[in-house]
Parts: structure tokens; C-alpha cells; sequence
């Protein structure tokens, strides 16, 4: 599983970085981000590309799986 880190960075970084893990082509993807705005761009970009996210909540932060 490929995992994108994006804890600590702002917007539109998390979303650059899980753009450029999905164009690999390898799934199931996890992206870790630690702010609600990442989450819901990061979410709004997958699925908006035809993937599915499953969201969880890990303590004050955010695992996001993507697959599709």
C-alpha cells in the first residue's frame, strides 16, 4: 500500500501529492493529513476523479483510503 504523509502541510499540497501518487496507478493508497480543509479537498479530489474514500478518524488526525 502506498502511503502519502501529508501531515503538516497546508493546502493545495496534500492534494498535489495524493494527485501525483494516484497517477501511478497503484491502489490502494493511504494519505494521512491532520487538518478537516485537507480532508475534505483531499476527498473532493478522488472522488470527483472516480475513486472511493474511506475516511477514519485517528485521534486529531485523518487516514484517508483511496481505491477504486
Amino acid at each position: 500500500m502506498k502511503v502519502v504523509d501529508a501531515r503538516g502541510l497546508s493546502c493545495p499540497q496534500p492534494v498535489i501529492l495524493t494527485r501525483n501518487a494516484l497517477q501511478t496507478g497503484e491502489l490502494p493508497i493511504e494519505v494521512l493529513v491532520d487538518t478537516v480543509t485537507s480532508r475534505e479537498n483531499v476527498r473532493r479530489m478522488a472522488e470527483k476523479s472516480g475513486f472511493q474514500v474511506h475516511i477514519e478518524a485517528v485521534g486529531d488526525e485523518f487516514k484517508l483510503t483511496i481505491t477504486k
